[in-house]
Formats: structure tokens, sequence, C-alpha cells
């Protein structure tokens, strides 16, 4: 028993360690999505409105993570040992804090991740009118994952609080094992008893159900967004979101549902309950890059580069029109191209020299330069204020044939 006591206690410490990575992670991309809604209401954005849409829905799926990982917490054994936090509680209030994990944990906030996933996957979908582009989206997206979410949770406050009272009113024959309803089992230290979480059998079938008809959902999802994705890292990031919340989750639930067959304190208990908290760890995680940290990192991404294309363009704009201004006076009836005379100007990237001609068809002898990215070096002397356009080049003396 000292060795499992261990084992238990290091599963509780990497359990504590991993919910705050979680924590520190999902700040990390609130903070994020907030600098990004800044940015796009600041600099006028208005083409990755589209991809800010859904910042409060992302914030709300990473404060559900959050919450789920704080209720893990809470569960630990680790904390109910002599001296620590809920060892102060009588047996009875340390039942009633397992009781609360499971219908906090599995009848709420479980729930309304896997909804909030749904509703992140299926805004692609929607028509950009009625969906992530319009102001209510967001607020109706939330009331949607509340109300879907209330009948699991209701079932879960029958299972935990009324089905124990139900279970001892019925015969002998037609009792249900005591794993189907009970959420702790007692142990006795030090002449104190100290109240185990366990996982009701009851709540985890609900709660499979329940991911169950999501998991074959996001299946179906996943198909549809795939047929709109063109691009092969957008296809590997569905892909590895469709994986792992069809993979992990379903995956949490049969581990839940075979930890009933030992007992807290006990290694394979132990195990099977971290190892269904990892796999939902992992789901978590990978669900918080792939919806809320890729997505604003390549919105962001994405409105560098058009302000430096826009500034460009205006730049381009600019000389393109400093030169067609600068030209319309000396090109008469035809222009000839000519390489650029071994000019400097002319060797530059972008600059093209024109040869004007007269009205007898003869040669003027005269160049001009276009330069397309950068005024030419010699367009103006050091020090003069800026002039409309480039100076014509003087004429070369040509020699007869």
């Amino acid at each position: 028993m000292p060795l499992t006591r261990l084992v238990a206690d290091a599963f509780g410490a990497v359990t504590i360690s991993l919910v705050a990575l979680l924590i520190l992670l999902g700040l990390l991309c609130i903070g994020y999505s907030f600098y990004f809604r800044s940015r796009v209401r600041s600099q006028g954005f208005v083409q990755l409105s589209y991809f800010s849409g859904p910042w409060i829905i992302r914030i709300t799926f990473i404060l559900f993570a959050i919450w789920w990982g704080c209720g893990e917490i809470l569960r630990l054994s680790l904390l109910r040992r002599e001296g620590k936090v809920f060892n102060a509680l009588d047996w009875k209030w340390q039942e009633t804090v397992c009781k609360c994990y499971i219908v906090s944990n599995m009848g709420f906030a479980e729930p309304c991740l896997f909804l909030t996933l749904v509703f992140l996957l299926r805004a692609p979908l929607q028509k950009m009118e009625s969906g992530i582009l319009s102001q209510k989206w967001n607020g109706k997206t939330a009331g949607y994952v509340l109300l879907y979410c209330l009948p699991v949770f209701v079932l879960q406050l029958i299972v935990i609080l009324i089905g124990p009272q139900l279970n001892k009113n019925v015969n002998l024959s037609r009792k249900l094992p005591h794993y189907f309803t009970s959420t702790a089992t007692p142990m006795t230290q030090n002449g104190d008893d100290i109240a185990l979480c366990t996982y009701p059998l009851l709540s985890t079938i609900l709660l499979g159900l329940f991911i169950s008809v999501l998991t074959i959902y996001l299946f179906w999802l996943g198909r549809q967004i795939l047929k709109l994705v063109i691009n092969k890292g957008l296809q590997k990031r569905v892909y590895t979101l469709i994986f792992s919340v069809t993979s992990f989750l379903p995956l949490r639930v049969l581990l839940l549902g075979l930890s009933v067959l030992s007992k807290p304190e006990h290694f394979l208990f132990e195990a099977l309950a971290f190892s269904a908290f990892l796999a939902l760890v992992c789901c978590v995680g990978v669900c918080i890059c792939m919806l809320v940290y890729y997505p604003v990192a390549d919105s962001l991404a994405l409105g560098n580069l058009q302000d430096m294309d826009a500034r460009r363009r205006i730049i381009d704009d600019h000389n393109d029109t400093l030169s067609l201004i600068a030209n319309q006076s000396h090109l008469e009836e035809s222009v000839g191209f000519s390489p650029g005379r071994n000019s400097d100007a002319s060797t530059k990237r972008g600059s093209i020299s024109f040869r004007t001609m007269g009205k007898d068809g003869t040669s003027t002898g005269n160049f001009v330069e276009l330069s397309l990215f950068s005024p030419s070096r010699d367009a103006t002397p050091p020090g003069s204020p800026p002039l409309l356009g480039w100076p014509m080049r003087p004429p070369k003396q040509v020699e007869g044939p």
C-alpha cells in the first residue's frame, strides 16, 4: 500500500503540472486573441474580420478548458492526505466535493467543451451574413451551447443526487452494484475517514452516449470542411483535429468505464484515471492550438503581408504616375523600346528605357527612364526639392554608320 500511495501522489503531482501548463497556454491564447481583435479594429483590416468573428467563442472554449482542469485537481486524493486542503472536512463534506466534481466536469464542463468545439468547426460551413460575420453569432452560439448542455447536466444531477436514494428503496435482487452510482469510497487514515472520488458508471455511460453522437457529427463536419480546403497545410490541421477528437474522446470514456474494475488507491484505478485525464488534456491542447492559436497567428501574418503589399502598391502607383506625367509631353507618335544603354538607372531592377521618335520617323536620341519600383538616383540633385518625374537624358553623340 505505501508504494501504491506513492504512485497515486506522483500521478496527482503530474496532473497538477499538466493543468498548470494548460491554464498557461489558455491565458496566452486569450491575450493573443485580444491583441488580434484590437489590431483588426484599430488598423481597419476589414478582410480579416471574418477570422476574428468567433473570438468570444474561442475564449469561451478556453475558459471551459480551465474550468475542467481545476475540477480535475479537486478530485485528487493527494489533497485529502493528512494535513492537506480537504483533510479538515469531515467525510460527508468530502463526498459532497466529489459529487460536485462529477456534476461540474462530466455534467457541464466536458459537454460544453465538446459543443463549443462543434460550433467552432461548423462556423466555416455557414453563410457569411448569418455566420461568424454576424454581430449576434457569438451570443447565439453561447446560448445554444448552454441549451444543448442542459439535458446532460440534469441527467447527471439525477444520477448523482437521486440515483443512490432510488437504489436503496428497491428490492435486493433489483439493486444495481454500488459502482453504478457511487461517487466516493471511504478510506481510513490515522483514525479519520477520507473520501476518494470515483466515477459512477451511469455518469460515464451518459457521457459516452453524448460523446458518441458528437463524434459522429464531428467526423461528418470534418469531411465537409476538407472539401472546401485546398491548402495542404490546412488539410493537415483538419486531419490532426479530427483524429484527436475522434480518438481521444472515446478513449477517455472507455478508460473511465474500466476504472470501476478497481478501487481507489490501487495502481490500476490510478493508472486508468490518469490515462483518461491525459487523453482529454491532449485533445483540449490540440484543439486550442488548432482553433485559437494558429488561426490568430495566420491572420496576423496575413495582415502584415497586406499592410506591406498596400504600401508597396502605393509606392509603385506613385512612381508610375510621376513617370507618365513626365513622359506625356515628350512622347508624340510612336515609342520604341531600347535596352538601358548601360546607364546606372536602367540597369536597376524594374527600370525600362524608351527612345522617343520624331514626326519624320528619325530618332531624337533622347531616352526616358521609367522606374517601376524606386525613383532613379539622378532624378533630382542632392538637397533640391523633388520634381515631378525624371528628366530626359541628354542626347548622346551617335557616330554614323
